[in-house]
């Protein structure tokens, strides 16, 4: 067995021993799960693709879309959480100066700090180009400026990959990245959006009220942030699509079980056809989802183009999702429920999967788009 088997076996336990039987009460006390987030430090999750040499795991994307998936079956709020804590440590482990990335990786590691990454603002989500935050050179570094919003884990993070404008109108092209502790003077959070269900991503946002950035803390200039954050977003989709297929294969798991256990007019409810063709149909749409979050990864992983891979990827699961989740919780009929029960925290979750990291509609015209372009460069194919 490898490194990648042996983490998945450990995911897989720890997915039904830690985070399923506590999902529940996160999101009665309405909090990110940090005693959780500890624990899956302990066994590499916060590491998977930050390398060896700086404690990470060193593993593939490959290994981080099935993680995702198995966390998924358990709780979309807590994996993302997770996930975009991982994503920090590994984001600093690459690009981040090494003095930077030694002060900040282990405590990202252990799981004593929260990450993560804010693009988003109240006026800009979808459309990245779009953002306002400003960063003015100053004799002394970066002054900061301006707010975000709807960032998983700004409810609690301590550090966070920030995205902001060098030079205004200029768009994409003006797009620097910095880190910013969440301690320092200049950074105000608000408090954490209270919404209809997973409140273990910690979703909320912050502003920057003349906060100082060191030179040292500019990890991207501008001309290359803008172009490193698309290719994490993309990503991001990947990951978010396996979460999704993780929560309906978990729904479906636990419908099939009941139905072989559940009579209903003097035989199971797996004895009646419409009850299997219905679970037949979601595990049909499964499989052909989980094939192109595969396809989608292996791209990601090889550092090939995985634009219209990512974006047909996420569309499908969410869709996916939205189709099945209510269908196999229809086939629990009033059973389903029941609080021991995943579906109403796995329909929420699927409901934030379709904004997350590009809305689906956003990502039904990029996939437009990315056809259009094909068919100019090869009009006779």
């Amino acid at each position: 067995m490898d490194a990648g088997d042996e983490l998945l076996q450990r995911t897989r336990a720890f997915a039904r021993q830690v985070v399923m039987p506590g999902a529940p009460r996160w999101e009665t006390e309405r909090r990110i799960a940090r005693e959780a987030l500890s624990a899956a430090a302990a066994i590499g999750l916060t590491g998977i693709e930050v390398p060896v040499a700086q404690g990470g795991l060193g593993l593939g994307y490959r290994v981080k879309a099935r993680v995702a998936e198995l966390l998924g079956a358990a709780d979309f709020g807590f994996t993302m959480s997770l996930l975009n804590t991982h994503n920090v440590a590994a984001k600093l482990a690459r690009e981040a100066p090494a003095a930077l990335a030694r002060r900040h990786v282990p405590d990202l590691l252990a799981g004593r700090r929260l990450g993560c990454t804010a693009l988003t603002e109240p006026g800009a989500g979808s459309d990245f180009a779009a953002i306002v935050t400003r960063a003015t050179r100053t004799p002394q570094g970066w002054r900061l400026d301006g707010a975000k919003a709807w960032i998983t884990n700004a409810a609690e993070a301590e550090l966070i990959v920030l995205y902001a404008q060098t030079d205004a109108g200029r768009g994409a092209p003006g797009i620097a990245c910095f880190l910013v502790e969440a301690t320092r003077a200049g950074f105000v959070r608000e408090p954490a959006f209270a919404l209809t269900g997973q409140h273990a991503i910690g979703t909320g946002g912050f502003r920057l009220d003349g906060y100082l950035a060191r030179d040292d803390e500019l990890l991207q200039p501008p001309g290359q942030a803008f172009k490193s954050a698309l290719r994490s977003i993309n990503g991001a989709r990947v990951y978010i699509a396996a979460m999704c297929n993780g929560m309906v294969g978990e729904a479906l798991r636990v419908a099939l079980d009941y139905g072989g256990r559940r009579h209903s007019f003097g035989q199971p409810l797996a004895g009646h056809q419409g009850w299997r063709w219905r679970l037949a149909e979601a595990a049909t749409e499964l499989e052909a989802s989980r094939g192109l979050v595969a396809q989608a990864a292996e791209r990601v992983e090889n550092g090939a183009d995985a634009q219209l891979a990512a974006a047909q990827a996420k569309l499908f699961a969410t869709r996916m999702a939205e189709r099945q989740l209510p269908a196999l919780a229809q086939a629990m009929g009033a059973e389903g429920l029941r609080e021991q029960h995943p579906f109403g925290r796995h329909l929420a979750g699927a409901r934030v999967a379709c904004f997350v990291d590009g809305a689906s509609e956003m990502l039904l015209e990029r996939i437009a788009a990315l056809q259009r372009a094909a068919l100019a460069e090869n009009p006779k194919e």
